[in-house]
């Protein structure tokens, strides 16, 4: 039998471009926490890898010299938070600056050091292989420090209630148990007369507020305790720490209000909608309306979003979608997009990547309140539920609501809910839809019948 030999072409496809130099006046700096190791094309200079202190005087060196060089883009690798004064300043200077995730640019196995490290990053840089990460305006990088401390201050004010708690149970002062909240409006009256010397639980017991369920006997009875000096000792300083920090987040709201003044584009007041429960620790000052007169729209109209939420997301990606082309872009920079894990044509894994995202965070913990809303989106997140584990049912609720923000902040038009009743037909006319198509396929057809009672 003759067999035939098949011809194989190495030519190079015609569709495949060869690798240009895209970017000629790029450099690389390779970042450290004492020191830059910094890489300019080798014709620049006699000597193209330098090394740069990370003092200010130093940084200005740096970049003047490579203004003297010719430099207009500069990529950047680093760890933590040793890249923004440089980030800034060179940005400040007029240079293109972009900072490079440290997975995209692994080197070759082998040799590892600093040098290598910024000559593959200005090489890589020249053939624009390298994307920069997301950084918004300075305005809203600003907004976003400040809501960051403001979290951070929060995060300590648990802190030191767990520090309450610990005190009272080690005077075995039950107060937890028939309380939900030692720092809310009973709780805090409750404290601070023990702080202050109060320790008769039928005085302390009077001071509950009429909407504690407990009973003036349950709360008088959780109330004796092994009254320890140093047990009270620990609960006056952490009560002290706690009213502390609460001064300094009102100063970090003070702050934030200013900021989201001036950052305000719109006029007008948000349209009136479903009145919301106000978030526990959401700022004292209305920042709806603020936030309404940044963006243009109501954010808080989608279920499931309240102003922290909104905010949240607002601090971390800014009012201006354009940096994402698509709201595809959006969600896969925010984690949130299915994963294309493709090999030999078959889909591997869909699974979305893992990124510390606080805006996706923030979109999750949205997600997960709609567990219980009569909204559309609730009866989307419920049959999602049915369907698949909740972590993924989260995640892909919190697809849907950054989708939902991507095209409000674009197209400037307000979310209207249909309603569960609206979700539940629709969907029911996609099911019977797709039944007929299956019965047309095996040469039936789909008639609607009686419903018989018993």
């Amino acid at each position: 039998m003759a067999q035939r030999n098949a011809k194989i072409s190495l030519k190079p496809s015609k569709s495949r471009a060869a690798l240009t130099i895209t970017h000629p006046n790029a450099a690389g700096i390779d970042i450290g926490s004492a020191s830059h190791y910094v890489a300019v094309p080798p014709d620049r200079d006699d000597e193209p890898v330098r090394e740069f202190s990370s003092f200010t005087e130093d940084l200005h060196a740096l970049a003047d010299w490579l203004k003297a060089c010719k430099v207009d883009t500069v990529a950047m690798e680093s760890t933590g938070v040793y890249w923004i004064p440089l980030f800034e300043l060179l940005e400040s200077c007029g240079f293109t600056v972009l900072l490079v995730n440290a997975r995209h640019v692994k080197n070759v196995s082998g040799r590892k050091s600093d040098v290598l490290d910024c000559q593959w990053l200005q090489q890589l840089m020249s053939y624009g292989l390298l994307r920069g990460a997301f950084r918004p305006v300075d305005a809203i990088c600003v907004l976003r420090a400040l809501w960051r401390q403001r979290g951070m201050l929060l995060r300590s004010q648990g802190r030191q209630v767990q520090h309450m708690q610990k005190a009272l149970t080690q005077m075995n002062v039950q107060l937890a148990n028939v309380i939900s909240d030692v720092v809310g409006e009973t709780g805090q009256k409750i404290l601070r007369a023990i702080v202050a010397g109060e320790h008769d639980g039928q005085v302390l017991a009077a001071m509950k507020d009429a909407r504690i369920r407990a009973s003036h006997a349950e709360i008088t009875k959780s109330l004796q305790g092994n009254w320890r000096p140093e047990h009270l000792f620990s609960l006056q300083q952490a009560l002290a720490m706690f009213d502390f920090i609460g001064t300094q987040v009102a100063e970090c709201d003070r702050e934030i209000e200013e900021q989201l003044r001036a950052l305000q584009t719109h006029d007008g007041e948000p349209p009136e909608g479903k009145k919301k429960a106000r978030a526990r620790n959401a700022p004292k000052f209305d920042l709806r309306t603020q936030l309404f007169k940044m963006c243009g729209v109501d954010l808080t109209r989608i279920d499931g979003i309240n102003v922290t939420t909104a905010i949240a997301v607002i601090s971390e990606t800014g009012n201006d979608m354009s940096r994402f082309p698509t709201v595809g872009h959006f969600t896969s920079w925010l984690g949130l997009c299915p994963g294309t894990k493709i090999t030999g044509g078959k889909v591997m894994s869909g699974k979305t990547k893992r990124v510390a995202n606080r805006a996706a965070q923030a979109l999750k913990l949205a997600a997960a309140a709609l567990r219980s809303s009569q909204s559309a989106l609730g009866a989307y997140f419920r049959r999602l539920c049915a369907r698949m584990d909740k972590p993924k049912a989260v995640t892909a609720a919190a697809h849907k609501l950054a989708r939902l923000i991507y095209m409000m902040l674009t197209k400037g038009e307000e979310y209207t809910d249909q309603g569960q009743d609206y979700y539940e037909e629709r969907y029911r006319e996609r099911v019977l839809r797709q039944l007929a198509q299956r019965a047309e396929k095996m040469g039936m057809r789909l008639v609607p019948g009686e419903i018989v009672t018993s």
